[in-house]
């Protein structure tokens, strides 16, 4: 036969007590009255038939058998709201399935996928490279995230983060062929990952509307324009995002100081009946959170680099 226990109450106001230091602070922190924890207290000590607290002084002082007696109290309770906690915690495993702009999803994803499965191992995700908004009706996928206008009025969407286009280009490529001024662009392939338009809105920007465009490949998406980039097969339009990892690791570089706004966003979205799903729920908050403890690197100071390093080469301009 177990041993008979004392009961809840008057171990939660020794607890306190003991914890805090005085009945009056205990009697705050469990919103009760100063007599109703001096009456715990002594009921306590009547059922173990010892003296838990020495009276006397302004604080009151544990006797040796409080001291016994207080670290397993407080475990006991330690553990009943780790308990508490993940019985009432919504269940976080299963399967996600997850389709996001190709070039975020291999440029910005992928490397830090880890993050996600080490703090949610029962989860398997399937990643779809895609930017197509049918998606969002499809009942084979779970969350989107999506480069567009945010406007869904049938589902719910947030803005992840906002976008600004500067021309990437890989260092070997630059060596081999200068990139030295606006002017230049004329000759280096021009990578498009749209239909042109945000080549035009930057060359605007940089008041090289003019410059002849002797040699253009056209591609899917940013995942394509930026590979061929990297391979060196001509000048790409980045972002702070997708290419930022890769001008942090110096795959990559900007080679002007100027960056344009973009004509859309990234956002997430999905169906408003999916979202409240638990599972949902945590791969919506990991994404903000590592957007948002990510620092991304300044393309324009990598710019202003460049322009530094060869102004002071010989022959630089």
């Amino acid at each position: 036969m177990r041993n008979r226990l004392p009961p809840l109450n008057p171990l939660r106001a020794f607890e306190a007590t003991a914890r805090r230091g005085s009945v009056s602070a205990a009697a705050r922190e469990l919103n009760v009255t100063h007599g109703a924890i001096s009456h715990q207290i002594r009921a306590l000590e009547l059922s173990l038939n010892v003296s838990l607290f020495s009276r006397g002084g302004k604080r009151l002082a544990l006797t040796p058998q409080g001291a016994l007696l207080l670290p397993a109290v407080t475990h006991a309770f330690e553990e009943i709201a780790a308990v508490t906690a993940a019985m009432t915690r919504p269940t976080t495993s299963g399967q996600l399935r997850f389709a996001c702009v190709p070039a975020l999803l291999s440029f910005w994803m992928i490397p830090r996928l880890h993050e996600f499965t080490d703090q949610f191992p029962d989860v398997r995700l399937t990643l779809i490279a895609s930017n197509d908004e049918a998606h969002l009706f499809s009942p084979d996928v779970d969350l989107c995230l999506l480069y567009g206008n945010g406007n869904w009025p049938d589902y719910w969407s947030r803005l992840w983060s906002p976008l600004v286009l500067f021309p990437v280009v890989s260092p070997a490529l630059l060596n081999m062929q200068p990139l030295r001024t606006i002017r230049d662009l004329s000759d280096h392939v021009m990578l498009h990952a749209d239909d042109g338009r945000e080549w035009n809105t930057w060359l605007a920007a940089a008041e090289g509307s003019e410059i002849p465009r002797r040699r253009q490949h056209f591609m899917s998406d940013a995942r394509l324009s930026t590979e061929a980039a990297l391979h060196k097969q001509g000048v790409a339009l980045g972002d702070t995002i997708t290419a930022g990892g890769l001008i942090a690791k110096g795959e990559l570089v900007a080679p002007f100081d100027l960056t344009v706004p973009a004509n859309n966003a990234f956002y997430v979205a999905c169906r408003s009946e999916v979202r409240a799903a638990p599972i949902v729920k945590v791969f919506i908050d990991w994404l903000f959170s590592a957007l948002e403890g990510d620092p991304m690197p300044d393309p324009q100071l990598a710019a202003r680099k460049i322009l530094r390093a060869r102004s002071a080469s010989p022959g630089g301009s």
